[in-house]
């Protein structure tokens, strides 16, 4: 059994003029399918080869095998990515989710400034993730390949600040970028299902 490279849940150019057609050809045609080729190559004939994604991130972090765990957990991340973005994002969380990030955090934009003070201040590449951690929401970030999977926490969104999600479009500003995504990208309805599916 090898791993497939998802398709992206809209079209290159649904996410314009906030991500371009471009960066996503880049973005998911050539970095997301590097990674999956890289780990079917590592995994192959292998106790790997039969497991699923989530198996072989969780094993490979354990035993330290980092080339298998950095691609497998990049395509998992990568996969969480194109569904945390839609078309219509942007504004405000609904229902209990709203209410436990007023709870958390104050307000939405209480939310955005520990989100975006958390991608900024992650050095070099990697990731920031709204996360439920021991019950409570929580802003993190991850280097490289990090994922919260392996810190038990439980994801419902997340943003890449790797220069390759942003460098075309922004340059080297991820402020705006960031920016961008809380204003006119984040899908709220994706982590508004991830959320319910704890309850």
């Amino acid at each position: 059994m090898s791993i497939e490279l998802p398709a992206l849940p809209y079209s290159l150019d649904a996410l314009q003029p906030h991500i371009s057609a471009r960066t996503l050809e880049y973005h998911h045609g050539k970095h997301h399918r590097t990674y999956v080729d890289k780990l079917n190559l590592a995994i192959e004939n292998t106790d790997y080869a039969d497991m699923a994604l989530v198996d072989i991130i969780m094993r490979s972090h354990k035993t330290g095998e980092a080339g298998v765990f950095n691609n497998a957990a990049q395509i998992w991340n990568h996969t969480f990515l194109w569904h945390s973005m839609s078309a219509k994002g942007g504004g405000d969380a609904e229902g209990p989710l709203k209410e436990a990030i007023d709870q958390q955090f104050g307000s939405i934009s209480g939310f955005g400034k520990a989100f975006k003070d958390a991608a900024m201040g992650q050095f070099g590449s990697g990731w920031t993730w709204l996360v439920v951690d021991g019950g409570n929401l929580k802003v993190v970030s991850s280097g490289n390949a990090g994922t919260p999977l392996t810190d038990g926490q439980k994801p419902l969104l997340t943003l890449d600040v790797w220069e390759h999600a942003y460098y075309l479009d922004y340059q080297n500003d991820r402020g705006k970028y960031v920016d961008t995504f809380l204003e006119h990208l984040i899908n709220w309805e994706f982590a508004a299902s991830n959320y319910s599916k704890l309850g």
